[in-house]
């Protein structure tokens, strides 16, 4: 078959699309150039297939697969060829193929499970999808059986001791060094912020969160018979003590994984049926530290942009673990960052490594805390200092002494909103004047996830129940989540800040003197200077369909005023 006439002859191609699809197919077939220039999807190619060869179309998305007839197959030929068997009819075995000429790989599945095999058309993703759903993500490694995948490339940036004993002889088996490869790889395919590697009692559960929320990972029930192996890769990776297992440990990895680098945080914590791992996955290509990028409203940001620009003072950042309060400052500081602007940064970790900021790493052992570090730093004469978390009331104290020397010191504190800032760091023991005098502002922040823009659809708004403080604004249509393979049947991808700011003035230094409660700061905020709270910023994000009512209540719940 002349496939490139083929699409001519089918009206999906022209004949210069065509020939540009033979000129740039290096070493590929002309239809899959075809797809990858956009030429056509690969569900018209494989239907055009089917069509013309008698061969029949599916979907295997969803599809049940009895394991049992899995099981007759070596796992081998199926991860290497992206093969999959469906179902047992009269005699023959019904398999799904995303290339109708893949003889060789049908004929071998055939002889080793000695069933006669009838091939279906279905798209690749959906197969490979429906392979790591039944067979587990890494399966062919678990079973020792090799597949070359080209594609794989975990490159380590940092060098690994050569000599670390027999311990780790198993660790560093081919097989348990591409498993460790391919989970990582697969997190980042998912976009996962957190990996959890978390023993049980009667296995080894991995779950990835995405957008904020953890989804458990199929893997083949044999993996808990690697999972010793699979903690010690990792802590040679990350250059722990393997031999330590009653302790915590934390460590770092410095990885290129298919030609992102990737630097990953490893927490590794004795639990009961062994050691849990978590690695925080910092994708530095995935970042762009703008404050265009977090998604303030104009209403937030004119404000936010002038208290950045202060010559001195105190910015706060609040929120939980996870809800950007560190891209928000790193946006911040790229800002307003200049040759002519002497930025320091004293973190604990250092996530990420900005060009013209210098930034110092926390070490608790040795001295060098939040407070000691931010005292020497003073002595190199810098205009602004990002302190990573005021986490107790030295830190609090030296951060208002910055300030009180003309420092502009940006900083983030675990508070539910912007008000409950000022009350937090009188509990911590600083003076309420010092308090009230040194606070320009608080943005209090959270993420919500975005609705998916491939699959979301429009439901009529008086089906959904909507809380009392929502106000529809006239509209009759909210968008709802629906599922798809762009967002693999989630119904939502990435996610956007919902944000919260608040701004001291005069009477709300007073109200901090006189050691006012939260709720009154919060109610004065709220009625003169009109505070959008985090609920009505993220009714702001409904209301232009990008995300659902559900998530808004889900993540502001109790923010209402």
């Amino acid at each position: 078959m002349d496939i490139g006439q083929f699409f001519v002859d089918q009206k999906l191609a022209t004949r210069q699309q065509v020939e540009e699809a033979r000129r740039t197919a290096t070493g590929g077939r002309v239809d899959r150039q075809l797809v990858s220039m956009g030429v056509m999807s690969e569900e018209q190619a494989l239907r055009a297939f089917a069509d013309d060869l008698g061969m029949q179309y599916v979907s295997v998305k969803d599809r049940a697969i009895d394991p049992e007839l899995l099981r007759q197959f070596p796992t081998t030929a199926i991860f290497r060829h992206e093969i999959l068997p469906l179902e047992r009819q009269n005699g023959h075995v019904t398999v799904a193929t995303s290339d109708p000429f893949e003889f060789e790989a049908l004929d071998e599945l055939a002889a080793l499970g000695g069933v006669q095999v009838e091939p279906v058309l279905a798209i690749r993703e959906e197969i490979v999808d429906a392979i790591k759903q039944h067979l587990g993500v890494g399966g062919d490694t678990i079973n020792q059986l090799v597949a070359q995948r080209s594609a794989e490339g975990v490159e380590i940036l940092d060098d690994i001791p050569s000599e670390l004993g027999e311990l780790a002889e198993s660790a560093q088996a081919p097989s348990v060094i591409r498993l460790v490869n391919e989970l990582l790889v697969e997190s980042l395919e998912q976009r996962a912020s957190d990996v959890h590697l978390e023993p049980q009692e009667n296995g080894f559960v991995i779950r990835f969160r995405v957008d904020g929320l953890l989804r458990v990972q199929p893997v083949p029930p044999e993996i808990h018979h690697f999972s010793s192996a699979i903690v010690t890769r990792l802590k040679i990776m990350s250059r722990l003590n393997i031999a330590e297992k009653r302790l915590p440990q934390d460590g770092r990895i410095n990885v290129r994984v298919k030609g992102r680098e990737v630097d990953v945080r490893v927490s590794i914590i004795p639990m009961l049926h062994g050691e849990g791992v978590v690695l925080r996955l910092l994708d530095k290509q995935r970042m762009n530290f703008s404050l265009a990028s977090v998604g303030m409203p104009t209403t937030i940001s004119d404000p936010f942009n002038k208290l950045i620009s202060l010559p001195h003072g105190i910015v706060l950042v609040t929120g939980p673990t996870g809800s950007g309060k560190t891209t928000t400052l790193y946006s911040a500081l790229n800002e307003i960052k200049s040759p002519e602007t002497k930025i320091i940064t004293v973190e604990d970790p250092v996530e990420y490594h900005m060009d013209g900021i210098s930034q110092i790493q926390v070490h608790s052992k040795i001295g060098l805390t939040f407070a000691a570090g931010l005292r020497s730093i003073l002595r190199h004469d810098p205009d602004v200092v990002l302190i990573g978390e005021i986490r107790d009331g030295e830190t609090a104290t030296s951060a208002i002494q910055a300030s009180l020397t003309g420092h502009l010191v940006f900083s983030t504190l675990h508070t539910n909103d912007a008000p409950s800032a000022f009350t937090r760091l009188v509990d911590m023991g600083v003076e309420p004047y010092l308090v009230a005098s040194t606070v320009e502002g608080v943005l209090a922040q959270r993420l919500l996830r975005l609705l998916c823009k491939e699959c979301k659809k429009p439901v009529p708004i008086d089906s959904l129940e909507r809380p009392e403080d929502f106000s529809t604004n006239g509209l009759t249509e909210l968008y709802q989540p629906v599922g798809c393979r762009t967002c693999r049947e989630i119904g939502f991808s990435g996610r956007n800040g919902v944000f919260e700011l608040l701004l001291n003035d005069a009477e709300i230094r007073r109200l901090c003197t006189e050691q006012a409660s939260a709720s009154i700061i919060r109610e004065y905020a709220l009625k003169q200077q009109h505070m959008m709270t985090l609920r009505q910023c993220g009714y702001g994000m409904v209301l232009d369909g990008r995300t659902t009512l559900d998530e808004v209540i889900r993540i502001t719940r109790g923010d209402a005023s």
